[in-house]
């Protein structure tokens, strides 16, 4: 029985579980965000979490424990220089997770896990339970050619003796084309 035994084993032994969640680590300090499975960024979190710890003591001993699991020099540099000194006035959470839509091709669920207040603000998900619907528009009249000049009407009557107006001209326009292509064939 599994009483309270904590961690996820993700199907890997020991060492290449340790190895795969310093790199992962490493990439989510890199880059600010790492698009991966649900269960490695729920593993990651508490690993990145505890560098940036580490980062926010900034002592010796912090930067060599922090140096057991960052192994590229700039990214350590980049944690006790640039992002731990972010996190001052916040305790804990530094780390966001967010789920997105399902992997294509084995359709394991997928989540992006990124760094809170690093200047994220592009949509990230993608939203597949909500379809927007779109309303059919009714198809109006195919309407023959726009009146050649519009003239502004001053009242109402105006505007109907020049609607029909411009109705008769474009019957008369369509007769002719009709009766010239009679005399043609």
């Amino acid at each position: 029985m599994r009483h309270l035994v904590s961690g996820r084993k993700l199907n890997r032994s020991a060492s290449h579980r340790r190895a795969m969640l310093s790199n992962l680590a490493v990439s989510v300090l890199d880059k600010e965000r790492v698009t991966t499975t649900v269960a490695k960024a729920k593993e990651v979190r508490g690993v990145v979490e505890r560098l940036i710890t580490y980062g926010k003591k900034g002592d010796l001993h912090a930067r060599r424990l922090a140096a057991r699991r960052v192994n590229d020099e700039t990214v350590l540099k980049k944690l006790f220089d640039d992002i731990a000194p972010g996190y001052q006035e916040r305790n804990g959470g530094y780390t966001r997770v967010l789920k997105t839509e399902n992997r294509k091709g084995d359709n394991a669920p997928m989540a992006i896990i990124e760094l809170v207040g690093r200047g994220h603000n592009d949509p990230v998900r993608k939203r597949s339970g909500q379809k927007k619907v779109v309303k059919a528009k009714p198809k109006a009249a195919p309407a023959a050619k726009a009146p050649a000049a519009v003239v502004p009407a001053e009242t109402a009557e105006e505007a109907v003796v020049a609607a029909e107006a411009a109705v008769a001209d474009d019957e008369t326009a369509v007769l002719e084309s009709e009766s010239s292509e009679n005399t043609n064939a």
